[in-house]
């Protein structure tokens, strides 16, 4: 099924950049939330950055309208009924969530899509009450939406081929590269990687090891990553980081000792990019 018209519950930061880039990039975008405040505030929030960009020279005058005239706002969970793709973007909270699938299956049509962007929760377990479970699957963006490329796609328990496939194709007409995470675990791929990296961050100032600053410019320095591992948590909010970690709990410890796989590599001879064969292969 070909994505022409997108809805998007929750007009927060990220429901308010997912539904930006959408319009953006040609979709007719509904942004919905429970208040009209919340969704006057987004609006107001877009155009002052619209008006920045103009001023800069990074956008149009001509394409700001073109993105605006593609986005409109509502109160009525109904104004979803004839969208093919909603993009479920409420607060953190799980009982939310499902209680939102809900709704989204009796109101929505039995062939829409409909993803949540939830950052580290069960799409399983958010969609289990919703009618027809094969079209419902994890779309999870990351902020600021409008700068960072990546979609991470999770396949929910029921989750179909046909539904993997459409939210690929309109990740990427969003202008973001997706990736695919093939069984709904805690925290996915990246706050599965990234939080483990932070927790660690974290235990060496608590163990006074370093000071917050000096773990920063090391990680920066060291790795060449653009923000320290606590400016990154800051950026993201604080607020946030309970909820991911209450949810990664389930995942056992992590093991120090060598994997099988890096043991099974050493074994067939392959080094890394010093003899040109690794986890990939190099020219």
């Amino acid at each position: 099924m070909e994505i022409m018209k997108i809805g998007v519950l929750g007009a927060g930061q990220m429901g308010a950049g997912i539904a930006q880039i959408a319009a953006s990039k040609g979709y007719v975008v509904v942004l919905r939330d429970i208040k009209q405040e919340f969704c006057d505030n987004a609006i107001a929030k877009m155009k002052a950055g619209f008006d920045k960009r103009v001023a800069q020279g990074k956008e149009t005058r001509a394409s700001v309208n073109e993105t605006m005239r593609n986005l409109s706002t509502t109160v009525d969970l109904e104004d979803m009924r004839d969208c093919d793709l909603v993009i479920e973007a409420v607060p953190e909270i799980f009982e939310l969530k499902k209680s939102t699938f809900k709704e989204l299956g009796r109101t929505c049509r039995s062939d829409a899509i409909l993803c949540t962007n939830t950052s580290s929760m069960s799409v399983t377990e958010i969609t289990s009450e919703c009618a027809h479970p094969e079209r419902c699957a994890g779309m999870h963006f990351f902020f600021p939406v409008a700068a960072m490329r990546l979609v991470e796609i999770i396949r929910g328990k029921e989750t179909s081929d046909a539904t993997v496939d459409a939210i690929k194709a309109v990740s990427v007409g969003m202008g973001k590269t997706p990736v695919l995470c093939r069984a709904d675990t805690p925290g996915f791929i990246v706050n599965r990687c990234l939080f483990a990296f932070m927790l660690e961050a974290i235990h060496c100032y608590e163990d006074g090891i370093a000071s917050i600053e000096d773990i920063d410019t090391a990680v920066k320095l060291g790795l060449n990553h653009p923000l320290g591992p606590f400016e990154m948590m800051d950026m993201s909010g604080l607020d946030t980081f309970p909820h991911v970690c209450d949810t990664l709990q389930s995942l056992p410890v992590t093991d120090w000792s060598t994997p099988e796989s890096v043991k099974k590599l050493l074994a067939n001879g392959r080094l890394g990019r010093k003899n040109g064969h690794g986890w990939h292969d190099y020219e």
